[in-house]
Parts: structure tokens; C-alpha cells; sequence
């Protein structure tokens, strides 16, 4: 088969515990598996919202080549001239025109060009952006003949939306990955035209929590229906993902990746 490729990818990184995980275990996990792309969901890594500068240099020096994103990349506004800077990490592309940052990007691994795209819901997400359906599309089209690959990061509260878009883009892009509710589902598989799909891969973040957060807060948000701001709780870290292999510009196989870190 031609243009083969392994790609890695991990999220959504929550907090420190999440952070911390990636920055001394990422490296041993791409060797282990032989990834030959990366691709790391950071928009929780600041404190459970949003990411700062610092995060976003220590998920590229722990071996992140494409760093996605999704509703909360906006909490933190040391964020927006860094969405302009690095070409590699991406906001949402169906934002309307003007917003900072970058939507897709193509990154060029092994001689494979791969283009990454970022894309937000409106299902249940409290957003009312651009489509993703007509955005995707269009950015097909755009890079046609551009990408030996296209992957996409659809950040999205509904699974509905999400199998949707991944039938709607059957066989014109390559995977669709979701990403945002934290807990990794069980549906991973590829589709008749050869896009792969998995509602959501789970997140990078401490065990023993409520998607991250404490979960006495949680509980206690729940039960007393008070605005209560969840923490993210400094437990061990359980690191999820997916391991996808490529070639001929389909899916080939996906698998479901979860371990606890070492650190």
C-alpha cells in the first residue's frame, strides 16, 4: 500500500495531571507504538479551561506535532497572539471570518502531507457559528490535491452530529475524530468508503474524577443545582486515545489507546 502512516492521537489533556502525563510519558508511547504522526487535544490543559503559552510549548516539546482545541481555547486571552504564531496549533475553523488562530493546518511527516482540521458543534454546544457540514466541505475543496490525508478534530457535546458529519464526509476525508466530553466511547470503526470514526477518544486527565474534576464538587453541583466551578483534582493521570494506520489515503484500522501515566 502507498503513503502509509501511524498516527497517535491523544485528548482532551485536563489540567496539570493531564500536562504532567504528557510531558514525561508522550515520548515513550510514540516510540512504543511507532506513531508517525501526533496529534495532541490540548484546550483543557490551563486549570481545566483554555490552555496558556507555557502548555501549549510543553505538548510540542513532549512530542505533540498538531495541538487541536475547541470552545474553551478562549478563556485564557495570553492565547490569542500564540493562535496567530504557531502554525501547528488550531482553533476551530468554522469560527466566523477575523477570529485569531488557524482552522487546519498540513504538516508534512515522512513525506506524507497529512492536513489536521479543527472543528466545533452546535448541537448542545451553545454555539452558533459557522456549519460544520458546508465548513468541511468547503475546506475539502480547498485542499484538494494539498493533503495525501485529512484528519479532523470535530469537538462536539452530540454523538448524532457527530456520526452525521463523519457519513456526510464518508470517503472525502480520511478520519473523524470527536473530542469534548471526555469519556472515550466504544464505536470506533470505518466506514463503508473508508473514513474512520470514533465518537470520542477520552481525555488526558486524572483518574478518580468527575471528566477531570473533583468529584466532592461535582456531586455537590448536582445535588445543590449552585453554579459551583469545578477544579480539576491532582490525581494520576489516565491517558486516551486512538492509534489510526493509513494508506491510500483511507483508514485502515483504528484501535483505542488507554493507559495510566507512570508520572
Amino acid at each position: 500500500m502507498a503513503n502509509e502512516l501511524r498516527a497517535l492521537i491523544l485528548g482532551d489533556v485536563v489540567g496539570s495531571p493531564g500536562s504532567r502525563a504528557l510531558f514525561f510519558g508522550l515520548k515513550k508511547i510514540i516510540k512504543e507504538e511507532r506513531a508517525d504522526l501526533v496529534i495532541v487535544n490540548g484546550e483543557n490543559a490551563a486549570d481545566g479551561f483554555g490552555m496558556m503559552p507555557d502548555d501549549v510549548e510543553r505538548l510540542f516539546t513532549a512530542g505533540a506535532d498538531v495541538i487541536t482545541s475547541g470552545n474553551h481555547i478562549w478563556q485564557k486571552k495570553d492565547i490569542l497572539p500564540v493562535l496567530e504564531a504557531k502554525e501547528f496549533l488550531l482553533r476551530p475553523a468554522n469560527y466566523p471570518p477575523g477570529v485569531p488562530g488557524h482552522g487546519h493546518c498540513i504538516i508534512e511527516k515522512n513525506g506524507i502531507r497529512t492536513a489536521v482540521v479543527n472543528m466545533l458543534g452546535r448541537s448542545r454546544m451553545g454555539f452558533n457559528g459557522q456549519c460544520p457540514f458546508q465548513t468541511m466541505k468547503k475546506l475539502v475543496r480547498e485542499l484538494n490535491g494539498q493533503a495525501d490525508y485529512i484528519i479532523l478534530d470535530f469537538h462536539a457535546e452530540d454523538p448524532q452530529e457527530k456520526e452525521a458529519l463523519a457519513i456526510h464526509m464518508d470517503g472525502q476525508i480520511s478520519l473523524l475524530f470527536g473530542t469534548h466530553t471526555h469519556v472515550q466511547t466504544a464505536d470506533e470503526r470505518i466506514f463503508p468508503h473508508g473514513t474512520g470514526y470514533i465518537s470520542d477518544i477520552g481525555m488526558v486527565g486524572p483518574s478518580g474524577s468527575v471528566i477531570g474534576a473533583d468529584p466532592e464538587q461535582s456531586i455537590k453541583r448536582s445535588l445543590t443545582q449552585l453554579p459551583i466551578k469545578m477544579e480539576v483534582i491532582d490525581n494520576p493521570a489516565q491517558i486516551c486515545g486512538i492509534v489510526v494506520d493509513f494508506a491510500d489515503g483511507k483508514a485502515q484500522s483504528i484501535r483505542r489507546f488507554k493507559q495510566m501515566a507512570s508520572a
